[in-house]
């Protein structure tokens, strides 16, 4: 399958370069077996809307209600987009399909969701397998999905995030709230000295904590790659 990984944004620079970009990331979370190339979506750069089979949508520090031209430019691609034409996002890919399509996105008075969070699973899609009634995956966000999109149902949620897994009954389409694509290293770097941290360093510490707990990233990426590969 030839698919494009819209990067929308890249890991903050006081890591110093130690990680690979979010694209990178997220190509390793769905594995090999298909023809990948990563885009810029935030430099402005998107492919033909017929040009791939599937578009992966990183996650970004931008938020989907920005001014700036590219996060337009990437709603109205979204909008272009055929509804056979799979997409998966994470994150702000995840709001900004939500935002697209016809949802609300805010920051969300909860504040900052970090750390480990536990999803609860309201509904099993066909691609997903018969394991445990949730998922423990790395969240790092303040804006939240607060109101889906039409077609859209809730596969996971948690009471901090009720939207967290979204898929579309009338497109192609799935998305996280949460981060599958982070490994527990750069998810601690992530966190640790985080701007949340300034105000709340509990939060930080609390989420630094949970990050030494068992995690469902491998579990959520191989959800993706069944998804990716139905029928």
């Amino acid at each position: 399958m030839r698919i494009a990984v819209l990067e929308t944004g890249r890991p903050p620079a006081r890591l110093g370069g130690r990680y690979p970009g979010y694209g990178a990331m997220v190509r390793s979370l769905v594995g090999p077996g298909h023809d990948y190339e990563i885009v810029r979506a935030d430099a402005g750069a998107l492919p033909a809307p017929d040009a791939h089979a599937a578009y992966l949508i990183t996650g970004s520090p931008a938020g989907v209600y920005d001014p700036d031209p590219w996060i337009a430019a990437l709603i109205a691609f979204l909008r272009a987009l055929a509804p056979d034409r799979k997409v998966v996002g994470l994150c702000f890919g995840h709001q900004v399909m939500a935002q697209a399509w016809g949802g609300q996105v805010v920051k969300s008075e909860r504040g900052w969701g970090l750390g480990l969070h536990r999803y609860a699973i309201v509904e099993r899609a066909p691609f997903m397998d018969g394991g445990d009634d949730a998922i423990r995956v790395p969240v790092s966000h303040q804006d939240q999905v607060v109101a889906r999109p039409p077609g859209a149902r809730v596969l996971a949620a948690s009471a901090f995030t009720p939207h967290a897994v979204l898929a579309y009954r009338d497109r192609a389409a799935l998305s996280f709230q949460c981060h599958p694509e982070f490994n527990p290293d750069f998810a601690r770097a992530l966190t640790d000295g985080h701007r949340a941290g300034e105000t709340d360093p509990a939060l930080v510490a609390a989420a630094l904590a949970s990050l030494d707990a068992p995690h469902d990233s491998g579990r959520v990426g191989s959800w993706i790659r069944r998804f990716l590969d139905e029928d």
